[in-house]
């Protein structure tokens, strides 16, 4: 009897301490915070979901490509064309320095006659179509033209070859550093000149690319209306009329330069040959019927 009860009171304790387990088991998993991958998987009410919201602000635009800039980040190289006809193309020119100057540029290659001028304007590239803008208001604009080439991928070739040559020079020095022999210093210190002479050429590089990126040069004609309308009227056969008389007149300008030229070389030897010339021939005609034969002798009259 003692034995059955002993045996219904350690069943009794292991089922007590059972349901301890559990309740405890149950706690801890109530009292432990949520991971990192539940928090993702369920989130909280009122709080939107970050890749949701990426995904959605995404979905009308797509990004771009790794490693490559965006379209804002774009390096670009920017010319342009301007030809402008104008009454007087002294006083355009004037009004291009200014204008020029005014926009924090300055003016290159020039050549101005009375009639024609031409003009090279180098203005920062963000005052660029402003700057064109005011140039084309001076004249009647004939031709405008702007183009961009994209150097971005140039820039960032050369930035990574800096970042690399740097790195070089850098290892050639600690060499020189730690060089003990003559010898050694003389072949480290070769090297380094050579890598460091690369070093150079890449920072110019460079240095001529943002340039060109951050100015931009428009090549400006000016004519004048004069010689605009004439030009327009050497147009069908009346032009081409003029145009042939024009080269023909260029071409008789031309032989007759040259004969001016040849002139002084046919009177200094020209005219002693000739005198030379004449004169063998006039002593050769006495001697020529001295010379003759007999049988050129006239034959007698035969007899009766």
């Amino acid at each position: 009897m003692h034995k059955g009860l002993r045996w219904v009171a350690a069943a009794g304790i292991v089922l007590a301490l059972a349901g301890c387990s559990a309740n405890d088991s149950g706690g801890e998993s109530a009292a432990m915070p949520m991971s990192a991958d539940t928090k993702q998987a369920a989130p909280k009410e009122g709080v939107p979901n970050k890749e949701a919201t990426d995904s959605k602000a995404g979905s009308g635009k797509a990004p771009a490509p790794a490693g490559q800039p965006g379209i804002a980040d774009r390096k670009l190289v920017r010319t342009a064309n301007l030809e402008l006809t104008a009454p007087n193309v002294a006083d355009v020119i004037s009004q291009v320095r200014v204008i020029t100057q005014g926009a924090a540029g300055y003016t290159g290659q020039e050549s101005t006659q009375e009639k024609r001028a031409s003009v090279n304007v180098i203005v920062p590239s963000e005052r660029l179509d402003g700057v064109l803008d005011q140039l084309g208001k001076l004249g009647k604009q004939v031709r405008r033209e702007v183009t961009a080439t994209d150097v971005t991928e140039q820039m960032v070739d050369v930035e990574s070859r800096l970042a690399t040559q740097r790195a070089s020079v850098e290892r050639i020095r600690a060499l020189l550093a730690r060089a003990t022999s003559v010898s050694e210093i003389a072949s480290v210190e070769s090297e380094l000149t050579s890598r460091e002479a690369e070093l150079e050429s890449l920072q110019k590089r460079r240095e001529s690319l943002a340039g060109s990126v951050a100015m931009s040069t428009i090549s400006l004609q000016v004519k004048a209306e004069t010689v605009a309308a004439s030009e327009e009227s050497r147009s069908g056969f009346l032009g081409g009329l003029a145009g042939g008389w024009d080269a023909f007149l260029t071409f008789g300008g031309g032989l007759l330069t040259a004969i001016g030229a040849m002139a002084p070389f046919l009177l200094v030897f020209g005219v002693p040959v000739a005198a030379l010339v004449w004169w063998l021939r006039k002593r050769r005609r006495p001697a020529e019927p001295a010379m003759a034969t007999a049988s050129d002798l006239p034959s007698a009259p035969p007899l009766d």
